[in-house]
C-alpha cells in the first residue's frame, strides 16, 4: 500500500488530471475541468447517445445483466459446503461479530443444504440440482465465489450492487456504461430495463442520478404497450408529429442557447427525437412471434414456469442484437428467510432453462464473443436459520453480505474458471476476496473503460462508479 491507501495496480491506471483532482489541484484546476466538461456537454448535446471510443480496446461491446433480486444463497447454488451437513441442527455462534437487529434474536442453528450437487463440464464445476439445464453451460462461465459487500438491507445493498453507492442518488452501472460508450442503435434506448414486479430498490437502481437524463434506464413492460406513452395521441400522423417535434426542438434550442450550463436541456431534446424513432422500431423488436419454435423452446417461452423470464431473456438477446448497449433483466423470489427448500426451488425453476438458452443462443449466433453476461444478487445468505424457523422445521437463511457468488460469461471472460472461495461453512469470503468496487472496476475494464477516466464532476468532486477505486480481478479475464 502507499500514502493514498490504494493498491499499486490501481495507481497505474491514474491519469494526471484525475490524480491532481484527487489530491487537491486547486480552484484553477476545478475551473478548467468544469470548462472542459462544459465543452464536452455542448459537443454531445445534439446526440448524447452517439457511439464513443473506449479508453483502450475492450472485448465487450454490450451487456446483459441478469439481476436475481432478493439475495441468492451461495451454498445452495454454486458453492457447496458439505461441512454444513455435519453441523446441521447445532447452535451457531459468530464470535467477534455483531449481528443486525433483525438477525440476532434468539438462538440460531446451522442449516445444511436441502439440495444435492453434481459435477459438470471439463472443470468439474459443482452445480446444485436447482440448475440441471444451466449446468450444461458451465464451461462458458467464470464463477466468482468470493465477492462481498457491506449492507444486509435490500435497498441499500441493491443501490451498492448496481450503482456503487449504498445510498440512493448515484448513477446505475448501465448509465455509466452508456455515458462512456454511447449506443450503437439510435432508434432504441441505450439502456433497457426488463423488470420483474417491484424490485426492492425501485427505479433508483436504474436511474441516471447526476448524469444527464439521456443515460437513465428505460423500462420495457410485458404486454401490448411495452413503453408507456410511446404511441402518439389520437392517431396523430407521422408528418404532423414531425412538424410538432421540429417546432418544439427549435424552441428548446433557443432556450438552451440562453442556458448553456443546463445540459439536461440537450438531453430532453434528444429524448424527444429518440421517442419518435422508437415508435417505428419498438413494435418489431418486442414481437417474439418472429422467433422460430426451436428458439422459443430454447428459452422456455413455451413453458408456464419459465415463460416470463424466458421472454425477457429472449427480448434481451433481440435488443443487444440490434445494438442496445445495456439490458438489465430482473427475476425476484430469492429472499428465502424461511423454507429455502421451496423458496429457492421456485425461484430457480423460473430461470434455469432461460439462462442456459440465453448462453447457447448467444453462442450459436456469434454474439457471445462481444456480449458480457453477468449473473448475481445483491448479497449472499447465512449458513444458519433463526430459532423460530428451526422449531417449525422451515429452515431458511438470512441476509449475508460477507459472501456472495456471481458468474460471468462472454466477451473477455476466462471460460471454465472458479475464482476465490469462502470458509468451510460459506459464511465469509476468505480466499481472494473482492469487494463490489473491484467487480465494478473489472466490469468497466472489459469494455475498455478506465474506472478513473470515466468520471463526472458533481457536488464539488469527480465521481465515478467505483468511488475510491477498485482492483481489476485479473483471474476473471481471458
Amino acid at each position: 500500500m502507499n500514502g493514498f491507501d490504494f493498491p499499486i495496480e490501481v495507481e497505474t491506471h491514474w491519469r494526471r488530471r484525475t490524480f491532481l483532482s484527487r489530491i487537491g489541484g486547486g480552484i484553477g484546476l476545478v475551473a478548467l475541468q468544469s470548462l472542459l466538461q462544459g465543452e464536452a456537454s455542448k459537443t454531445n448535446a445534439e446526440n448524447p447517445l452517439a457511439p464513443r471510443r473506449p479508453h483502450f480496446p475492450g472485448k465487450a461491446k454490450r451487456c446483459i445483466f441478469l439481476m436475481m433480486d432478493g439475495g441468492v444463497s451461495q451454498m445452495d447454488t454454486f458453492d457447496p459446503k458439505p461441512k454444513l451437513a455435519d453441523l446441521a441442527g447445532k447452535v451457531f455462534e459468530r464470535p467477534n461479530e455483531k449481528l443486525k437487529s433483525n438477525q440476532n434474536s434468539g438462538t440460531r442453528y446451522f442449516t445444511g443444504s436441502p439440495f444435492s450437487f453434481s459435477h459438470h463440464g471439463q472443470m468439474g464445476m459443482p452445480v446444485s440440482e436447482l440448475f440441471p439445464t444451466f449446468a450444461g453451460q458451465v464451461d462458458r462461465v467464470a464463477f466468482l465465489r468470493s465477492g462481498y459487500a457491506e449492507s444486509d438491507n435490500h435497498p441499500a445493498a441493491l443501490f451498492h450492487y448496481l450503482t456503487g453507492n449504498p445510498f440512493q442518488g448515484s448513477p446505475s452501472i448501465g448509465s455509466w456504461l452508456v455515458y462512456g460508450l454511447g449506443s450503437e442503435n439510435q432508434n432504441l434506448p441505450a439502456f433497457v430495463v426488463l423488470r420483474d414486479g417491484r424490485p426492492f430498490g425501485g427505479t433508483a437502481t436504474w436511474g441516471n442520478a447526476y448524469l444527464p437524463a439521456s443515460y437513465q434506464g428505460t423500462q420495457f413492460r410485458s404486454g401490448e404497450h411495452p413503453v408507456l406513452n410511446l404511441s402518439p395521441a389520437n392517431k396523430m400522423g407521422r408528418q404532423r408529429q414531425r412538424r410538432m417535434l421540429d417546432l418544439l426542438g427549435n424552441l428548446n434550442r433557443e432556450h438552451q442557447d440562453q442556458s448553456p450550463l443546463h445540459p439536461d436541456l440537450g438531453a430532453r431534446i434528444a429524448n424527444y427525437e429518440l421517442a419518435f424513432r422508437m415508435q417505428m422500431e419498438v413494435p418489431d423488436v418486442v414481437d417474439l412471434s418472429q422467433e422460430d419454435e426451436r428458439t422459443r423452446t430454447l428459452y422456455g417461452v413455451d413453458q408456464e414456469k419459465t415463460k416470463e423470464f424466458g421472454s425477457r431473456c429472449l427480448l434481451a438477446r433481440r435488443m443487444i442484437e440490434r445494438g442496445v448497449r445495456f439490458v438489465q433483466v430482473w427475476s425476484g423470489g430469492w429472499d428465502s428467510h424461511d423454507d429455502i427448500l421451496n423458496g429457492h426451488r421456485r425461484a430457480a425453476e423460473r430461470v434455469d432453462v432461460p439462462l442456459a438458452g440465453l448462453l447457447q443462443d448467444l453462442e450459436d449466433r456469434g454474439l457471445l464473443e462481444e456480449t458480457l453476461v453477468v449473473w448475481g444478487g445483491e448479497f449472499g445468505r447465512t449458513p444458519d436459520t433463526n430459532e423460530n424457523n428451526f422449531k417449525k422445521k422451515r429452515d431458511g437463511r438470512d441476509h449475508n453480505p460477507t459472501a456472495m457468488t456471481m458468474w460471468f460469461a462472454g466477451a473477455g471472460v476466462a471460460k471454465g474458471t472458479i475464482v476465490g472461495s469462502t470458509d468451510e461453512i460459506g459464511h465469509r469470503a476468505v480466499e481472494k476476496p473482492f469487494h463490489l468496487r473491484d467487480i465494478h472496476a473489472t466490469f468497466l475494464h472489459l469494455f475498455g473503460l478506465d474506472q478513473f477516466q470515466l468520471n463526472f464532476y458533481h457536488g464539488g468532486r469527480f465521481k465515478q462508479l467505483t468511488d475510491t477505486g477498485g482492483v481489476i480481478i485479473r483471474d476473471l479475464l481471458a
